[in-house]
Parts: structure tokens; sequence; C-alpha cells
């Protein structure tokens, strides 16, 4: 089992941009092209493993699925103050990455679904080295994965329950140069990669009777420590950093009528509360999911969605620039209110809010089938401006990918 988790954790180790904070909105072609919904209506043997388990009862005998995203998100900043003049907007390096998924699902008998998937669902990351000194030379790398093994459980005709257990991977970069408060100086305040494991879980519940289906879903936060990461006081000695993961509320439907299906999810992300990403003052986001499918004929069909959240950064004016009253949990060093602002939009700029998915599902035969979908997320800009406008610090994000997606059925 050791060796089947690294293999695993080997083969989902990419990085990628994500885009409801930084959770990507669906972990297979299929839940992305339907706005990344899955929690009230199933979309795809795979997609319940990680968006709602209570659906593995939906799917008979054994299903393996694999496929890959291709990230392709167009990052810039700027930064100008009084005395440094204005650096323009500036374009990240970092505007390729490949996110793969794998699982399986096998009915073990009328009652019982077990389901096991590798998925990156989580992550971002910037590259502005030797591009501009007022950037500070950030280059930033997060990555998130989880192992989920899941089973639901049929109580009847139309009640099923679902639960997984979540073992977590992550692995964060933060390579930057801060300014000494004693000397005035710079100094490289990066520690490199590092690696943390965690462990969470998920408990579904779904409801299903004639063309209606209803669900819900509560996912909890995993708390992660990443050692090594900074030296904020430039004494020699890299501090950790916690970051953990939000917990999640969804709630959703599903209706089907003739050939066309409606799924609706409503999810709730708790960021505010968490320790790293609320001390960082990420704001909770609520995110509405819909998606459309319309089914051409027994093996092909058609797939629209519309995703939509506030981003967890948003526009400020008027912060203080030299208070340093915020305290990251383990770092030395405390933080103003605009380099939390700058920090987040120069390292860390996941701003997206609204996404535009499409996708076709084409299975060849009972037993091989093929899915695609493509995302747009439209330019967002967020904006920090300083007390007496001495400084400024903007990112825009704009995002495009693509994926596919195989699958077998026996």
């Amino acid at each position: 089992m050791k060796k089947f988790i690294a293999v695993l954790v080997t083969f989902v180790a990419v990085s990628l941009f994500a885009t409801n904070g930084d959770n990507m909105i669906g972990v297979t072609p299929s839940s992305s092209a339907l706005g990344g919904t899955g929690v009230g209506a199933p979309v795809g043997a795979t997609d319940q493993v990680f968006r709602n388990p209570a659906f593995l009862s939906n799917y008979s005998g054994f299903n393996m699925s694999f496929g890959a995203v291709l990230f392709f998100p167009e990052v810039k900043a700027r930064y100008s103050d009084m005395q440094n003049g204005d650096s323009g907007l500036i374009k990240s390096r970092a505007d390729t990455f490949m996110v793969p998924e794998i699982g399986i699902t096998y009915q073990i008998n009328e009652k019982i679904t077990f389901g096991l998937g590798a998925f990156g669902v989580s992550g971002m990351g910037v590259d502005y080295r030797n591009k501009d000194p007022r950037l500070s030379n950030m280059n930033t790398n997060f990555q998130f994965m989880r192992t989920i093994a899941a089973f639901s459980y049929k109580i009847n005709e139309n009640w099923t329950v679902g639960a997984g257990f979540d073992f977590a991977w992550g692995s964060l970069d933060i390579g930057t140069y801060l300014q000494d408060m004693n000397t005035g100086t710079t100094f490289e305040a990066g520690g490199g990669v590092s690696q943390s494991f965690g462990a969470g879980g998920q408990f579904g519940i779904a409801y299903q009777k004639g063309n209606f289906s209803a669900g819900a879903l509560y996912q909890t936060s995993i708390p992660m420590n990443y050692d090594n990461i900074l030296d904020t006081n430039n004494d020699g000695v890299f501090e950790k950093m916690k970051l953990e993961q939000p917990d999640e509320l969804a709630i959703g439907f599903g209706y089907k009528y003739n050939n066309l299906r409606i799924l609706f999810d409503l999810r709730w992300i708790g960021w505010e509360k968490t320790e790293g990403y609320g001390d960082f003052k990420w704001k909770d986001q609520t995110v509405y999911a819909i998606g459309f499918e319309y089914i051409l004929s027994e093996y092909t069909s058609l797939k629209f969605g519309y995703n939509y959240a506030k981003s967890p950064i948003r526009d400020e004016e008027n912060i203080n620039l030299m208070n340093f009253e915020n305290e990251i949990p383990e770092l030395d060093s405390k933080f103003s209110d605009f380099a939390v602002a700058w920090f987040n939009l120069i390292g860390f700029p996941a701003i997206t809010e609204d996404h535009f998915s499409l996708g076709i599902t084409h299975n060849f035969n009972n037993t091989f089938g093929i899915d695609f979908g493509f995302v747009y997320a439209p330019n967002k800009k967020v904006k920090a401006i300083s007390a007496n406008n001495y400084a400024e610090v903007e990112a825009t994000n704009k995002q495009y990918s693509f994926a596919i997606g195989l699958k077998w059925h026996f």
C-alpha cells in the first residue's frame, strides 16, 4: 500500500493553477465541463470519489479512468511607490501546467461501492525571477493533492450515503527577497521546497427519485506544516509555515427533462478560519456552479457550464503600510497590512472569478469512452493601495485549460 501511495504522489506531483481560490473547479474533464458540479447529481464514476461519494452507487461493475488537464494561466503583477517608481504590468513565466488524475471504482455488491482516486486539486505558482527588482524576484510553487479511498452505501431505492478518507500531500516553495528592518538591506529569504502530509475526510448523502436528484457534502479541513520555508528576520534560520486546506460544505441538485440534464451546486469554502490563508486575510467563498448536459444519442453528449466565486483576495484602499501587527503562524517577523496584500498579489494571485466551460463525452461502446473539456476564466484584476497613495500593488489573472480523459467500464 505504501508503494502504491508513493507512485500516486509521484504521478500527481506537478504544479498547477486553480480557480476557486486555489482549488480547481473540477478534477476531471467531465466535471470541469459541467462547471464543477457533481454534489447533487452524478457526473462520472471517478468524479464522485472526490465530489460526492454517495453517488458511487450509480456505477455498476468496475470503472477506471485516466486523464490530464493542461492549464495556461496568464498572470501579471505590478508594483509602484513614490521612491522606486512603477514597474508596469509584468508577465509571470509560469504559464503552462499539467494536472493528471486517475481513479477506479468497484461495485462490491448491491449495497456497497468502493472508489479510489488521486487528484491534483489545489495549487498556484508564479515566476518573476530576473524580471524587475520591484517584484523582489518572487518565485512561488504550491501543489496539493488528495488520494481518496471512498465508499457508498445504498440505504434503499432513493437514499445513499458515502464517506471518504483523504490522504493529502503538499509541496510549497517560496523564493523572494525581503528587507531587513534593522539595516534596510534586502536579503534572499526563500528556504527551498518543503513537503508535508496530512489527512482528512468527507461525508456525503444523495437522494434520487425519477428524474430528480439532490445531494450534500461536507469535506473536512486538512492542517499542513511546511518546514524551512522563509527566513523573515535575516537570522539565517528558516522558519516553518502552517497552511491549512479549508473545509467545504456543499449542496446541489439535478433534474433531467427529455434529453437535457440541469445540474446546480452551491459550495462554501472556509478560508477565513484556517491557519495560513486566514492569517493572510483570505475571505470565505460561496461558489455557484451550474451545468447543462444535452444527450445527443446513446453514446454522445454535449456539456456546458458556468462557475462563479468572488475572489478570496479583494481590492483594498488606504491600507496601513507601517503597522507590522499581522502574525503568521510560525514565522518570526510580523507584517503590515500592505505587506500581506503585496505577498498575496505578487506571490499567490488566486483571484479569478468567472469560469465558462464546455465539453463533449463520447462512448465508443459499452466498454470504452472519452471525455473532452475546456474552461475559460476571463481576466480579473485586484489592486491594493496604501494610505496616502504612497505604494500600490496589482495583479491580473486570466486562464485557459484543456482536458482529456479516457475511461473504461467492465
